[in-house]
């Protein structure tokens, strides 16, 4: 059980299941055990779910910007199970714990490496807008169950204190730019 002191609250935009492949379904509420929402499935399994990406997490303030510049994408299109709005993304790293309304709690793990299935959302097809190491911070992230429970849109979300998106962000050593030698 964690007691660390959440901050940096956003809230839970909408909550996304399937029977398998995209785009998954907004829903009223979400059960979360150890392997994600109750009610959704994965197609591939061997790039999908399992323990150590039960549930994958995206940026409503993203899916805005993509959709501002002619991206036909929106909540649960990229195969989300839940849509965040108001943290700051670039934060999240592996290692942050979230807490998604009064009892979820999940610890992110790794980047979502986007595929071709949701080129679709994309103007030009470039599904690698949404890929990590094309754009940092723009990916949308897997997460391992901490603590299961019931959540709901329109719950809180917040970060957890000196959690690994904390602890990184003071960890980050100070930019020195390089200035030519005056001549």
């Amino acid at each position: 059980m964690t007691t660390a002191k959440p901050k940096s609250t956003g809230r839970i935009e909408q909550l996304n299941v399937s029977a398998g492949g995209v785009p998954k379904r907004a829903v009223p509420e979400a059960v979360v055990n150890e392997y994600g929402l109750t009610r959704d499935r994965q197609r591939d399994r061997r790039h999908h779910g399992g323990r150590e990406r039960a549930v994958c997490l995206f940026s409503a303030e993203i899916l805005d910007a993509l959709r501002a510049d002619g991206h036909q994408i929106g909540p649960g299109t990229t195969g989300e199970n839940v849509t965040v709005r108001g943290l700051d993304w670039k934060k999240l790293v592996p290692g942050s714990r979230v807490h998604l309304g009064d009892q979820v709690v999940v610890e992110i793990t790794s980047y979502a490496a986007p595929c071709r299935i949701i080129a679709h959302c994309f103007s030009d097809g470039d599904f690698n807008r949404i890929n990590q190491a094309t754009h940092p911070g723009r990916s949308r992230l897997y997460a391992r169950v901490v603590r299961q429970g019931t959540m709901y849109p329109g719950d809180d979300v917040a970060i957890e204190a000196d959690s690994a998106a904390d602890r990184g962000a003071r960890l980050q050593p100070r930019t020195t730019r390089w200035r030519p030698p005056s001549s």
